[in-house]
């Protein structure tokens, strides 16, 4: 289990660092000057330059990139005072640190991810074992044919349609928002309500299908079939052998979308205007705000990375026929 965690820590950090220089060496080939943004409105040729001095803009790319990757171990100074590690700097647009920021931002995004992730896993997987245990009858039928006709979804398409027919026809929900967990419970689950179900319904039905062709094969599988033989009711070989063999692959998946998850939390954050990790790194882009883009890009990164290897790591736990190295 270390020499397992010790490699996929180092290629972690080798992943992370290919990120970086490419989020970092892309963003100067942008052709805006972002001391422009620190700048405003009534900039002076000398203002900018002072400017680009204070970010450090002024020295060359390769230079500016270990600045920014040292000062996330070791901290960095700056015109405005010294950035403590992990210092992720500040802010081209407001001049806020960024690493604040994005902690700031963090509980939004995570909301989003674990309450849909709950939301489709409970859905997804359930549906499919029914639809499993019943295969060739009607209920199969419906699972399999609705979870067809949602994986076409997009959460940029579901989420106004929702949004328009629950909230503002109906109104059967409040607008979308975020309060944090720790001020009011209800509030906060009522609020993401609406975000938790959209962003769920593409991931629910993939793992419905996945779910049901997963149950199907390992009732096909010889313990299985000696269990059958061995007078055990179906109830019993369908909830204790055939279910726990089934998760394998779903957790294999799972591992591997919690990238698409996380992306999509930040796309369906920008659809409903939550401000979370999504929404400030689309409005960091399209400032041309470095730091802000590199930090949420490093933090983002590293947050999914860290999923997969704990993912990784259930795999044993799971099945005891497998084990790590």
């Amino acid at each position: 289990m270390l020499r397992f965690l010790f490699r996929r820590s180092l290629g972690a950090i080798v992943i992370l660092l290919i990120i970086s220089a490419f989020t970092f060496f892309l963003f100067f080939a942008a052709p805006r000057d972002p001391a422009l943004l620190a700048c405003g409105k009534n900039c002076t040729p000398d203002a900018i330059a002072v400017i680009h001095k204070n970010l450090g803009l002024d020295k060359p790319v390769p230079v500016q990139y270990w600045l920014f990757m040292s000062g996330i171990v070791t901290g960095r100074d700056f015109a405005v005072g010294h950035c403590p590690a992990p210092c992720f700097g500040y802010s081209f647009a407001n001049n806020d640190p960024v690493w604040d920021t994005i902690l700031d931002r963090f509980p939004t995004t995570v909301s989003l991810t674990i309450g849909a992730a709950a939301v489709f896993l409970t859905a997804g997987v359930g549906t499919g074992m029914i639809a499993a245990w019943k295969q060739g009858r009607l209920i199969d039928k419906i699972f399999s044919s609705s979870s067809l006709v949602l994986s076409s979804m997009q959460i940029y398409f579901v989420g106004p349609i929702v949004l328009a027919l629950l909230v503002y026809n109906l109104g059967w929900f409040g607008q979308p928002k975020y309060v944090p967990i720790t001020e009011d419970p209800l509030g906060w689950f009522l609020g993401l309500i609406i975000p938790w179900f959209v962003l769920s319904l593409i991931f629910t039905a993939q793992y419905t299908r996945m779910a049901r062709s997963s149950m199907i094969e390992q009732l096909q599988e010889d313990h299985v079939r000696t269990a059958k033989a061995k007078g055990m009711t179906s109830r019993t070989v369908f909830f204790r052998y055939a279910w726990r063999g089934s998760l394998i692959p779903i957790v294999t998946i799972f591992g591997i979308d919690l990238g698409s998850l996380f992306g999509g939390a930040m796309i369906t954050e920008y659809t409903f205007a939550l401000p979370g990790l999504g929404t400030l790194a689309v409005k960091s882009v399209q400032n041309t705000d470095l730091p802000m883009v590199m930090g949420v890009m490093l933090f983002a990164a590293t947050f999914i990375i860290l999923l997969n290897i704990v993912v990784d790591a259930c795999y044993a736990f799971i099945d005891p026929r497998v084990r790590l190295s």
